[in-house]
């Protein structure tokens, strides 16, 4: 069993849907096991900066169902440089910390890698990130709230699209990663999706309009950002060119996907790898990610959780084709 006496406590990235959730595990599960814990604000950049400060059973009250993150979360650019990690490191030894737990994403856990092997200090990571982008996780941290807030943005969406007999061309976030599209646009019944992992492009798009039915009051496209075809109003563009009898709109839902009060189903993922993550600590795991694979923890490489090769399940795609009928 490794002797760690004082974890260090930090969120990064972009904001997820369940890590206070998981904060909150992390620290009680420490504290449960007799080890300290210290919260550093605004991720890599208040490490650099000394921003820490003693977390304790209090810290973390009423925490468990708010969106956001009570620690803050920041991008550093000065962490990139082996100036900037050096002043982090020296910045934990002052606050006799001799352990980390990172939650957020691959550029999060990218970081943790280099950090940990350039001052041999163990570091794990909890995998906050709405994109589910990660290897090694069945689901991430604020996926399940993002994709419910989606849905529930859609629904609404819905009613006045069919109202108005209009197309809506939705989008939504997912970075390189279309499983917040592709997911939503099954439970939305959209006509068809636009996602980077798959062939589907803009023709098909127009196909699928012109085979479809022409008495639907309503049809919906969902769009993850950054697509190949350009954004929502690019493809909305091009769809008003090729069908100008088609009344289209296009809704872009934006930042509204990162907030809002987390899912039962995040609470609960965050609170089980919150607490592996203090067990792995103890048991000597380090440069791992802590995720939950068929409902087992489990725990992958840092640079594997990374790479970004998880295949969009054909299925799904197969499943949009023949409901959107």
């Amino acid at each position: 069993m490794t002797q760690i006496k004082n974890i260090g406590l930090f969120t990064s990235g972009g904001d997820a849907p369940g890590m206070n959730a998981a904060i909150r595990a992390v620290v009680r599960s420490a504290i449960y096991y007799g080890i300290g814990v210290t919260g550093i604000r605004r991720g890599y950049e208040g490490m650099i900066k000394g921003d820490m400060f003693p977390m304790d059973r209090k810290s973390v009250s009423n925490i468990i169902g708010r969106g956001g993150t009570i620690l803050k979360t920041a991008r550093s650019e000065q962490f990139r440089t082996k100036e900037g990690r050096k002043s982090a490191y020296e910045q934990l030894k002052k606050n006799n910390i001799d352990a980390l737990v990172a939650i957020g994403g691959d550029g999060t856990f990218t970081g943790a890698r280099i950090f940990g092997d350039e001052f041999d200090i163990p570091v794990v990571g909890l995998p906050g990130t709405i994109d589910n982008d990660l290897c090694g996780t069945d689901f991430t941290i604020g996926y399940d709230t993002a994709i419910n807030t989606v849905i529930d943005a859609v629904d609404k969406i819905r009613d006045t699209a069919e109202s108005h007999d209009r197309l809506f061309i939705v989008e939504v976030m997912g970075r390189d990663s279309g499983l917040i599209a592709l997911r939503t646009g099954i439970a939305a019944g959209a006509e068809t999706i636009l996602i980077p992992e798959s062939k589907t492009d803009i023709n098909a798009v127009f196909e699928r309009l012109e085979s479809g039915r022409k008495d639907k009051s309503s049809k919906i496209i969902m769009l993850a950002e950054n697509g190949k075809d350009g954004d929502a109003f690019e493809v909305g563009r091009q769809i008003k060119e090729k069908f100008p009898n088609y009344d289209t709109r296009v809704s872009i839902l934006g930042h509204i996907q990162r907030g809002g009060r987390p899912s039962c189903m995040d609470r609960v993922l965050a609170s089980r790898v919150g607490v592996a993550a203090v067990e792995a600590l103890r048991n000597g795991h380090r440069n791992e990610m802590i995720g939950l694979i068929h409902n087992e923890i489990a725990y992958t490489p840092f640079e594997h959780a990374i790479k970004h090769n998880i295949e969009i399940n054909p299925d799904f795609l197969k499943i949009v084709e023949i409901l959107s009928i």
